[in-house]
């Protein structure tokens, strides 16, 4: 029994020390964090785009700065439509801290998340956010896709969320 108990510690070891060569690798390359396999995303989330180019058919409809949380957040954020699609949008300036896992992009209910929540970890409730898509990179401008069967109405505010301890490290009001 115990030479068992010490082979699953030993594997677990081996494990969690090559997920964080990998995430550290990863982080070196400024390449996006790799999302567990095994752990299932609903359909409703959104995929990563690269960032659109900006044309005359584009318009923004609703737009933000981030206000930080847990952790230093800053940029703008912007939903915009195009071709009858709508897209959400960080700017060049944006950037959050690197200290999360499981960090994701949400579309929330409330128009004041940071002050609707409380610290240290403006936690968040069921119900009150839908997850657009892992965060795709620290820093810098990103895209993501908004799934059509999602009312924007409904969604006054975007944030970037850690999943794993519940953890709002910043958001952004969206007003028109």
């Amino acid at each position: 029994m115990k030479l068992r108990y010490l082979l699953i510690m030993g594997l677990s070891s081996l494990v969690m020390v090559g997920c964080a060569r990998e995430v550290s690798s990863n982080q070196a390359n400024k390449s996006p964090i790799t999302v567990n396999a095994s752990v299932p995303v609903p359909s409703t989330h959104a995929k990563p785009l690269a960032k659109l180019a900006q044309s005359p058919d584009s318009a923004a409809i609703k737009s933000g700065t981030f206000l930080s949380g847990e952790h230093t957040t800053q940029g703008k954020a912007s939903i915009t439509t195009k071709d009858g699609k709508s897209f959400l949008d960080f700017d060049e300036s944006f950037k959050t801290s690197e200290s999360g896992p499981d960090l994701v992009v949400i579309l929330h209910r409330s128009d004041n998340v940071i002050n609707s929540t409380k610290p240290p970890s403006y936690s968040l409730k069921k119900g009150d956010y839908i997850i657009l898509a892992p965060l795709q990179k620290y820093s810098g401008a990103q895209t993501y896709s908004i799934p059509q069967n999602i009312n924007l109405a409904d969604y006054k505010s975007i944030a970037i969320w850690c999943r794993k301890f519940n953890a709002t490290f910043g958001a952004a009001n969206l007003s028109q």
